[in-house]
């Protein structure tokens, strides 16, 4: 396969899990690539992302590598020969790489549960409230900038709407729900679209009261992406330029916990409705 220049976030996540392989084996590149039967630069473009590498290569990598997880092997070469051409990439070229990739890593995840403290979750957000939420950058979004963004967030949700919905619980904090991002009409808009995704039974929302004692993680926002196994799931945060993908053992693990802890704060399902329909009552 050719060289590739920007490698999506998906593809820089195959490489890297073909770097942890090697190297956990205690393979240098050079080594590694005498296996292979190639130079060391192939196998620096591989793990950089840059080169994609073929289902047959892929196998005698992790062969050499000693993987004995057969499970995590077809993991990746599922990752290798998907040939998914989503909605998203009808945005390459209009929108920063990383919108491409958040729909992408959402498309092909196993399960998503999402902690969001400030803004509703992108996935349940109207046309009005996403326009609000990106009308509010400095600078100020022309038009022709500001409508492909508030058009792709409202296509994300297609991974709810498709005839296999990904499992997706969100916990919302009720701060989220008050900020007036907009007017009163858009707020109170919002919160019905919020309770019709309950009630289809695709979403799972849970709230954290304002109220709730002993809740110190308002700067606990994150998307975690589950994986065709854990060790292949990524957590999404935001970070200054975007959206930073974290995928290292320890943080997963660390995410997993601080979501666990997240959730011993929020009310169940069915408390959490009835506090959205209050709250409608309220605007």
């Amino acid at each position: 396969m050719g060289t590739k220049r920007e490698p999506t976030a998906r593809q820089m996540r195959l490489a890297v899990e073909l770097r942890r392989l090697r190297e956990a084996a205690g393979l240098s590149s050079r080594e590694a690539a005498a296996l292979l039967g190639v130079n060391s630069v192939q196998i620096s473009q591989i793990e950089s992302g840059t080169s994609g590498v073929s289902e047959q290569r892929l196998r005698r990598m992790t062969y050499n590598y000693a993987c004995a997880d057969q499970n995590l092997v077809e993991a990746l070469v599922a990752m290798t020969t998907d040939r998914t051409h989503g909605w998203w990439e009808e945005y390459r070229g209009a929108l920063p790489a990383v919108f491409l990739d958040v729909a992408e890593a959402e498309h092909h995840g196993a399960f998503l549960r999402e902690v969001v403290t400030s803004h509703v979750p992108g996935l349940l957000q109207t046309p009005d409230y996403a326009r609000a939420v990106f009308g509010y950058m400095v600078p100020e979004l022309p038009e022709t900038e500001l409508r492909p963004r508030v058009e792709h967030r409202l296509r994300r949700r297609a991974v709810l709407e498709r005839d296999d919905p990904i499992p997706y619980e969100t916990i919302i904090h009720e701060a989220a729900l008050r900020i007036l991002v907009s007017d009163r009409r858009t707020a109170r808009t919002q919160l019905l679209e919020v309770l019709r995704a309950i009630e289809s039974a695709r979403v799972t929302v849970r709230i954290i009261p304002l109220a709730q004692e002993g809740f110190a993680g308002a700067g606990i926002e994150m998307m975690y992406v589950g994986g065709p196994l854990p060790q292949l799931d990524t957590v999404l945060r935001d970070a200054p330029h975007g959206t930073a993908f974290i995928d290292a053992e320890a943080q997963l693990t660390r995410f997993r916990d601080l979501l666990n802890k997240v959730g011993r704060a929020a009310l169940p399902p069915a408390e959490s409705r009835d506090f959205i329909h209050r709250m409608t009552k309220e605007l």
